[in-house]
């Protein structure tokens, strides 16, 4: 019986050791989409699966993980660029995220987990008009993210309102 578990835990730790280099390698990051950005005032829906959220998920009524997806945006008052180069400034300073794009209004940024590497998408897009900061974060690998997303959002928020 000990030998066999034995056997148990080598194997085990071998596939550990075996998922940790995988992920130190790359070869968990997933592929970096082609479709993101705004289009038409909107940013990509959520993903088909349960692992990304949107504070334009309402915009996608027959979407099968609307409800999970859903979430607010960054509400602000005052300058809208102020607001959103916060944002930005907050994002960037995030542990393992890495800003790939940033123009005025819009921000794509790339977060990895420290021993993994898997690698989630996030976007800020500001809405001027109705004085918020739309946010869509999505896994890239996986069918669910174990609430990943809304925490990494719900953090953001609450150093975007701390700050305020």
């Amino acid at each position: 019986m000990i030998t066999g578990l034995k056997i148990v835990v080598v194997l085990v730790m071998g596939l550990l050791v075996m998922l940790l280099v995988a992920g130190q390698l790359g070869l968990l990051r997933g592929r970096m989409p082609t479709d993101l950005g705004v289009k038409n005032s909107r940013l990509k829906p959520p993903a088909q699966n349960p692992n990304s959220v949107s504070s334009q998920a309402a915009l996608h009524p027959d979407h099968p993980f609307k409800a999970y997806a859903e979430i607010a945006p960054l509400a602000y008052t005052g300058d809208g660029a102020a607001a959103f180069a916060r944002a930005a400034a907050l994002v960037t300073a995030t542990p393992g995220t890495t800003v790939v794009q940033a123009t005025p209004g819009y921000l794509y940024a790339q977060c990895s987990t420290r021993w993994l590497r898997f690698t989630d998408d996030l976007e800020l897009w500001l809405d001027e008009a109705a004085q918020v900061i739309h946010v869509r974060s999505s896994s890239r690998l996986g069918r669910k993210d174990f609430g990943v997303n809304r925490a990494r959002v719900e953090a953001l928020r609450a150093r975007f309102v701390a700050g305020a």
